[in-house]
């Protein structure tokens, strides 16, 4: 909106011409979504608080978690908000890459909406059920995954790469395509949520992938820059580098009241969200398995549960103490802030990994 009126009265005032740049308005959607954040939260935090929709605490995990129930949950609807009017005030919305990545990340975010709604409200600790929820979710990544496909009109948009690898490039049919974008999306989302146990452990990872792939977005949407560099140039890419931006700063600015000791919790209607919006962004710059490396702490914590799963129906022992795996260490004597904080820091390193594929290819 407000990049459609500066459009506007540049063809009159030169100086409004500064807002066609993609890199400006990453920074200014990073900063109203802060700002937004910052406004709202407290009032929200209050709201939740007085509705009484507070978090409930597995009584198995960690005795220190007892103190937490009770702290207002459902706080990544306010993330979601900061990101949806950041989108629509700073992106440009004839970009159909812009709405593909806000509509998704909403649509999930809808899921853990109601999925929350059920836990905190009417009191049902399973929420959805785990096929209702997978079903919403599969939809939905099915229908990005086979929109993407049929907008697709160069080959480098359904491509494959391999991180580091300059000439290894696979092909991909309608099928392996959409699949792949059902793994992704679907498995991030779910990933990010799995992670979200510990104060701030998640949403800080969260800003720092999001982070690097504004990176990649403003990357793959410029011809230049994609060609120097030997990535996919994909049209109209750049356009996400303000989606991402926004996600970034709505998130640190979240991490303020998420913090240790928590005000509030994000609850799935934010980690299904946020990690359904960086599946949808990689998918679309082509940059699935630079995920995989930035985001390594999430796919550690999902392959902590299933390895907990498969090893208990298999064997009846347990590999870890407790999974998600910060929990685990926990168990085994780290603070919660240890915990948090060193993940933070492998995620730092992976994230730098992961850009570092931009040139060592």
């Amino acid at each position: 909106m407000l990049l459609a009126l500066a459009q506007w009265l540049a063809q009159d005032v030169r100086f409004f011409s500064v807002f066609n740049y993609i890199t400006l308005r990453t920074v200014l959607a990073a900063m109203t979504a802060l700002v937004i954040s910052f406004m709202v939260g407290p009032a929200m935090i209050r709201k939740l608080t007085a509705y009484k929709i507070g978090q409930s605490v597995r009584t198995d995990g960690p005795q220190t978690h007892l103190v937490k129930a009770g702290t207002p949950t459902m706080g990544g609807a306010l993330i979601l908000t900061s990101v949806a009017i950041t989108t629509l005030l700073w992106g440009e919305l004839r970009n159909h890459y812009v709405w593909v990545a806000l509509l998704s990340t909403l649509g999930f975010g809808v899921v853990g909406w109601v999925d929350d709604y059920r836990k905190v409200v009417h009191r049902n600790p399973k929420g959805l059920s785990a096929k209702v929820k997978m079903f919403w979710q599969s939809i939905i990544a099915l229908m990005v995954g086979g929109y993407l496909w049929h907008t697709a009109t160069l080959p480098a948009q359904t491509e494959m790469i391999v991180p580091f690898m300059k000439l290894w490039v696979l092909p991909l049919g309608a099928v392996a395509y959409i699949a792949m974008a059902y793994f992704v999306i679907v498995g991030t989302s779910n990933a990010v949520n799995l992670t979200d146990g510990l104060d701030g452990l998640a949403i800080m990872p969260t800003v720092m992938v999001s982070g690097a792939l504004a990176i990649f977005s403003y990357v793959a949407g410029n011809a230049v820059f994609a060609k120097y560099l030997g990535i996919p140039y994909i049209p109209g890419a750049g356009e996400l580098a303000v989606f991402c931006g926004g996600i970034s700063g709505a998130g640190l600015a979240f991490l303020w009241f998420n913090a240790y000791p928590a005000e509030v919790f994000m609850g799935d209607v934010g980690a299904l969200a946020l990690g359904a919006a960086l599946g949808v962004v990689a998918m679309i710059v082509r940059q699935e398995l630079v995920l995989f490396i930035m985001g390594g702490v999430f796919v550690v914590e999902t392959l902590s549960v299933v390895i907990q799963v498969a090893s208990f129906k298999m064997t009846g022992k347990r590999v870890f103490k407790m999974a998600p795996l910060h929990h685990h260490y926990e168990l085994k004597g780290w603070k919660e802030t240890q915990v948090v904080v060193r993940f933070w820091i492998i995620t730092m390193l992976l994230v730098l990994l992961g850009l570092a594929t931009l040139k060592l290819r």
